[in-house]
């Protein structure tokens, strides 16, 4: 098991890694609230995806969001570093998503 901070290490990457890519290839006017549940460690974090930039991360009380994302804290750290599939983890049940079917196309060009 992740310990918080290294999650909070792994989302600050995340974040970095986001604001760093080609403007160009952002999806411009998306502008939703995102949570992340690590099951493991009974945390939420919550933040913003806006322009294709992850911002304003922080802990927080209520996973409440347009964007709900379920996980482990190890599942967190290895879809952060590369080392699992977001596709094949949300098909095998490791990470949970839920979100509208708009919102889901527009996240495959984020990331």
């Amino acid at each position: 098991m992740a310990t918080e901070q290294e999650c909070q290490d792994a989302l600050a990457r995340l974040a970095g890694r986001l604001g760093d890519g080609d403007a160009s290839a952002r999806s411009k006017s998306f502008d939703r609230t995102l949570t992340c549940t690590l099951r493991d460690l009974g945390v939420v974090y919550g933040g913003r995806l806006k322009d294709g930039q992850l911002i304003d991360i922080a802990r927080t009380g209520s996973s409440d969001a347009q964007i709900r994302l379920t996980m482990s804290s190890d599942d967190l750290l290895a879809l952060v570093d590369g080392e699992l599939n977001m596709g094949s983890a949300w098909a095998t049940g490791r990470v949970k998503v839920e979100a509208g079917v708009r919102d889901l196309l527009k996240l495959r060009t984020i990331f």
